[in-house]
């Protein structure tokens, strides 16, 4: 499998409608960029950023529904 780099430097980070709550500990982030889905902590807008396909996000967001 080919690892390609997500250029983010003009991505729109939104927190996770399902993050919250009284402790507020765990916060996710998605953006869209182009074709690729980023997830990021919230706390540490700095670390690590997972990057999906759109497709494969969409398909891991459906299969939440089920």
């Amino acid at each position: 499998m080919a690892v390609s780099t997500v250029d983010l430097s003009a991505a729109v980070w939104r927190k996770s409608s399902r993050s919250g709550g009284a402790s507020n500990t765990n916060c996710v982030e998605v953006a869209f960029a182009g074709s690729a889905v980023a997830v990021r902590d919230s706390k540490n807008p700095g670390a690590a950023t997972l990057a999906f396909p759109a497709v494969q996000w969409s398909f891991f967001l459906r299969r939440l529904g089920d």
